[in-house]
């Protein structure tokens, strides 16, 4: 025989040399010391030499069928291509807390509020405390089973089959009382792990409820994202309304001055029109702006848990403060910063673990089950000595036909594991495609900034070199409402760039894997606000 044989799938082999001079004498010695500890056990004397081997293998930690799990190779770069060479190190800027990043204490106090009553959150908690019950469902089956019966029966034997078994004459003699049989037992069942099923079946539920953690702290990192984000829209389209309101203010002077000069003689009708509609356009922008406003704040509303309200705003846009700089740490380290990346790889150790549960249906099944108990005529001689009834033994379930159905799971366990794994390198590729996107994202957002100042700085000069060159008559009113106009869009696009480079810092702290770390002393926050 070959010194070691080992069974196709298995995570461990078994040395026939080890077992054949293991002593199989301290074995059966073993054996007889459990039995001593257990009457029942020491009375079990006629199991098979066959049975109690594999009980002492199960004993001495039995063989796992199943692949073990090794994370897979990726190919990753030294640093992100947006990330200049110069600055790549591995420091991040995910190594914040969102309470670092964002200065802003109104702003915080929402995050915090979010994080305890949003509903996606409280959802993702209590998908956790299901796979935690999952998974002690799961661990329970490694363990004996016992549970109590008791039962009370009138029983009537059949007379006719009684019978037969009497001498010819005295049938007629033959009546068989009928009795009342009372019996109280606990059974026990214990299944043998002995091919690794259960702890693989284990291992796939740890899995599982390490899944769902990460997918809560995801649920986190985009909750706080989100937030922030909808906050500096918010902010921006306060100062998009204040910039409208000024400009139509400004609007209703000029078509005033025109509407004097008209009387006076000195601009026509139609300068007047034309003053009436740069006026009505600035108008109608305040309604949308004041729409999309309430809008915003019933988004932050819902984020935060609540019905739709009004927020109340804290530092504006131009206090708001941004990071000196962004770095973007090491490639490598995203893979165990980002919790969408961890949550795919515990899917697909999951998966991995549920190939061994279904090889091992391919292999027999060996339990221990028994019961003990009492059984008699009389309730109260039930719990005497002579009453007392058990049984013990092995039951071994072998396999034999099926029709393919175990090789039919075995090949859909292995699919679902590729699917996993294809699953977790996509979500690897995503990951860095947002980050790269993210940094571009922030870097033109600055130089967009800085063009646009220079245009604001421009444009307001503009408007005062025309509103001279109108009062010396050197200029229209036409030429003034012009580079009016040419001033409100360019403070807008100004706004605009302003938020799109607080989004975008917001982006690469969300793509880089930040926002999902509790805040310390979290909850003492939470409950200290929930009193005021």
């Amino acid at each position: 025989m070959n010194p070691r044989t080992c069974l196709e799938g298995f995570s461990c082999c078994i040395d026939i040399n080890v077992v054949d001079h293991y002593n199989i004498s301290q074995i059966n010695v073993r054996v007889q010391e459990m039995m001593n500890v257990s009457p029942i056990l020491s009375k079990v004397v006629g199991m098979s030499r066959l049975v109690t081997i594999s009980v002492c293998v199960a004993i001495m930690g039995g063989c796992t069928l199943g692949p073990d799990y090794e994370r897979p190779v990726l190919d990753d770069a030294d640093r992100f291509r947006m990330q200049p060479a110069l600055t790549a190190e591995a420091a991040s800027l995910a190594d914040l807390g969102w309470w670092e990043l964002f200065q802003d204490e109104h702003l915080q106090s929402l995050i915090r509020r979010a994080l305890t009553d949003n509903k996606d959150m409280r959802m993702a908690a209590s998908r956790v405390q299901e796979f935690r019950a999952r998974l002690s469902a799961t661990g329970a089956d490694q363990f004996p089973q016992v549970t109590g019966n008791t039962s009370v029966q009138r029983v009537q034997p059949s007379s006719a089959v009684a019978r037969q078994f009497v001498p010819p004459g005295q049938e007629g003699a033959l009546q068989i009382p009928a009795t009342t049989q009372h019996k109280a037992t606990a059974d026990l069942s214990f299944e043998i792990d002995l091919w690794g099923k259960l702890r693989r079946a284990t291992e796939a539920a740890r899995a599982d409820l390490l899944a769902q953690e990460w997918a809560r702290h995801t649920v986190a990192l985009t909750l706080v994202s989100d937030l922030a984000r909808v906050y500096f829209e918010l902010h921006e389209l306060d100062v998009e309304l204040e910039i409208a309101k000024l400009t139509l203010k400004s609007r209703r002077e000029a078509r005033e001055i025109i509407r004097l000069r008209k009387m006076m003689g000195q601009r026509s009708a139609l300068d007047v029109r034309r003053a009436e509609q740069d006026m009505a356009r600035a108008e109608a922008v305040i309604p949308d702006l004041e729409r999309q406003i309430g809008q915003r704040e019933h988004h932050l509303s819902i984020l935060m848990g609540r019905n739709p309200e009004r927020v109340v705003r804290g530092a504006s846009l131009r206090d708001q403060s941004l990071p000196p700089d962004v770095p973007a740490g090491l490639p490598s380290a995203l893979l165990e910063r980002r919790p969408d990346i961890l949550e795919a790889e515990q899917r697909l150790i999951a998966a991995n673990a549920r190939i061994g549960v279904a090889k091992a249906a391919f292999f027999p099944q060996i339990s221990l089950t028994g019961n003990f108990g009492a059984q008699s005529l009389e309730f109260s001689d039930l719990f005497v000595g002579a009453s007392r009834i058990w049984t013990f033994g092995p039951t071994v379930t072998v396999p034999m036909f099926n029709a393919g159905r175990n090789r039919a799971n075995v090949a859909v366990s292995r699919a679902q594991q590729e699917q996993a794994l294809i699953a977790y390198e996509q979500t690897i590729q995503q990951a860095f495609r947002e980050v790269e996107d993210a940094l571009l994202s922030y870097q033109k957002t600055r130089d967009i900034r800085t063009t646009r100042e220079r245009l604001v700085t421009a444009s307001r000069e503009a408007v005062q070199l025309a509103q001279f060159e109108y009062l010396n008559g050197q200029a229209t009113s036409l030429d003034v409402l012009a580079a009016q106009r040419e001033a409100f869009n360019a403070e807008i696009s100004l706004v605009q760039t302003r938020r799109d480079q607080l989004i975008a810092v917001v982006q690469v702290y969300k793509a880089l894997g930040g926002g999902w770390d509790p805040e310390p002393g979290a909850y003492e926050l939470a409950m200290q606000e929930v009193r005021q």
